[in-house]
């Protein structure tokens, strides 16, 4: 399994402030914007997102890992005895993937993006 891309997750109250201080102070743009989570970047494709409320989660993650083989990653963290807080789960938006707890307490969503489908 490799680590493919870090993204740190700022829990906010309002969205679309967060997102225009970040615009403003770090020059960043929007990359993603679901509504209660956008993610920006910078030109050399650096990320930071700010959410609400995660979608389909019982908790906030506060960093997002994407990685090229989630499977593995969900039977390592297993094997490590690891807390899952968010079963492996394919979500609508198309990423696959689960939240386990650290020993500090922070939530870590590990995921991947879900390969486009073949044309029939």
């Amino acid at each position: 399994m490799r680590v493919e891309r870090v993204v740190p997750i700022l829990t906010v109250t309002d969205v679309a402030s967060a997102v225009e201080t970040h615009r403003r102070v770090l020059g960043m743009s929007v990359v993603m914007d679901h509504g209660w989570i956008v993610t920006l970047a910078d030109e050399a494709g650096r990320q930071l997102s700010v959410m609400t409320r995660d979608a389909s989660a019982a908790v906030n993650p506060d960093v997002s890992v994407f990685v090229d083989d989630v499977g593995e990653a969900l039977r390592q963290a297993i094997a490590a005895g690891a807390e899952i807080v968010h079963p492996l789960t394919d979500e609508p938006w198309g990423v696959t993937r689960f939240f386990y707890r650290d020993a500090g307490g922070s939530v870590i969503n590990v995921g991947t993006h879900a390969e486009p489908s073949a044309p029939q």
